[in-house]
């Protein structure tokens, strides 16, 4: 496939019924979707933008792609002229997020978070617009509450409501432990959404419980209460688990294009369909018919993969990147040319050796048993011809002489006899 078929480029919605169109597009859920569309009436009456704001603590330096799905719905309200508002939990950061864990987590250093919170940053802004980005920290306001502030917080709040949410539930039934500091998390990280006076808080499935919280605490304190806003968590490259670097299901938005390229194409045909709407601005239209497409056979899967790989790479690293990209997986794996940049490997003159054993010494195989199922199989060629003889010897008599060798999709060396 030489260039993309369908653009993917938004059209920037104005009228309320295009905008909920358009930021539905892969939503798990809106709460209450009549008071975001009370809101946006509002917002398009009177010509004031709503405040949109995605909190996210700092507990790691670098960004996936799983990160990348409600930064995406922050960036497209920032499309649709709302104030785009990307919360930097330098303070929450330090108490830990109890949802999703089975033990309190250890707290980090104000100088961990710090730093992790400089490189998560300048990521972000691979996405969202610098110029038109909020950008904030909560230790602002959760740093100078008082004691008083804390327990008049708390008075706002029952513990039956909280001992309600799922993660705490089952660590008493479990008997395990739980330290007040994550009872207090969600009550310190509502005064987030009083502080910004937010209409909107995205956040993922997972964090539904806090931001309902927030909205409780909002009205508490006389605001109009935001909208709830959850994204889906997207699958890991494994089609089965959360996309997480502890995992290695992932794909890092810095990581080098070859190799977002190579990760991308190995998730499943139908776990491509779930990239393309959480991952992509492709209308819903677009995503419809490239799968009647595949289904009928008049597109591959193999080329819609592709066009997906190209139209993520491009966001992170540009055109020209994505496009070598691609190049360069067409040649290696579907041509099966030899990388340009193929490792080279000097080999001493000697006497013909046998096939199978080189791969090991290569390391090209981990065993013997291995190799011999590889060359069995068709899986290695020796410049460019399949061997399928598991006895083959390679001769290495000629000083100077040089081959190719491949074994399986992803293997390649030059090798040249001295």
């Amino acid at each position: 496939m030489s260039e993309l078929r369908y653009s993917s480029v938004p059209h920037s919605p104005k009228s309320v019924d295009e905008q909920l169109a358009y930021i539905r597009k892969g939503a798990a859920e809106i709460i209450p979707e009549a008071e975001l569309r009370a809101k946006l009436e509002q917002s398009v009456k009177s010509g004031k933008p709503l405040r949109v704001y995605l909190g996210v603590d700092p507990t790691a330096p670098d960004i996936h792609l799983g990160h990348t799905v409600v930064l995406r719905k922050l960036k497209h309200f920032q499309d649709m002229g709302h104030t785009a508002i990307f919360l930097i939990g330098n303070f929450s950061a330090m108490i830990g997020d109890p949802t999703g864990q089975s033990e309190t987590r250890p707290p980090l250093s104000h100088e961990l978070v710090d730093a992790n919170a400089k490189t998560y940053l300048a990521q972000v802004y691979k996405i969202l617009d610098r110029d038109k980005t909020e950008v904030r920290y909560n230790s602002e306001w959760l740093g100078k509450m008082s004691s008083y502030d804390v327990v008049r917080l708390c008075g706002h709040y029952r513990l039956a409501r909280m001992l309600e949410r799922e993660d705490f539930r089952s660590r008493l039934e479990k008997n395990l432990p739980i330290s007040v500091h994550e009872l207090l998390y969600p009550l310190l990280t509502a005064c987030d959404a009083v502080e910004l006076k937010s209409d909107v808080e995205l956040g993922a499935t997972e964090q539904k419980f806090n931001i309902l919280v927030h909205r409780e605490i909002q009205r508490e304190y006389g605001l109009s209460p935001q909208v709830v806003f959850t994204m889906p968590i997207l699958v890991g490259l494994d089609g089965v688990k959360k996309m997480s670097k502890s995992l290695g299901n992932y794909v890092g938005i810095t990581e080098a294009p070859k190799d977002m390229f190579g990760k991308l194409m190995s998730i499943s045909d139908d776990l491509m369909w779930s990239y393309y709407e959480l991952l992509t601005d492709f209308e819903e239209r677009v995503i419809v018919r490239l799968k009647e497409e595949v289904r009928t056979g008049v597109l591959h899967p193999m080329d819609a993969k592709m066009q997906l790989a190209h139209t993520i790479i491009a966001n992170f690293h540009g055109e020209a990147a994505a496009a070598a990209a691609r190049d360069k997986f067409q040649r290696v794996f579907r041509d099966r040319q030899a990388p340009e940049d193929a490792p080279v490997r000097k080999l001493p003159r000697g006497e013909s050796k046998r096939l199978n054993a080189l791969l090991v010494e290569l390391s090209l195989a981990p065993s013997r048993a291995e190799a011999e199922r590889l060359i069995k199989q068709g899986a290695v060629e020796i410049d460019g011809q399949s061997v399928e003889n598991v006895r083959h010897e390679v001769d290495l008599s000629k000083p100077g002489s040089s081959f190719l060798l491949r074994a399986g999709k992803k293997k390649f060396l030059r090798l040249i006899v001295e």
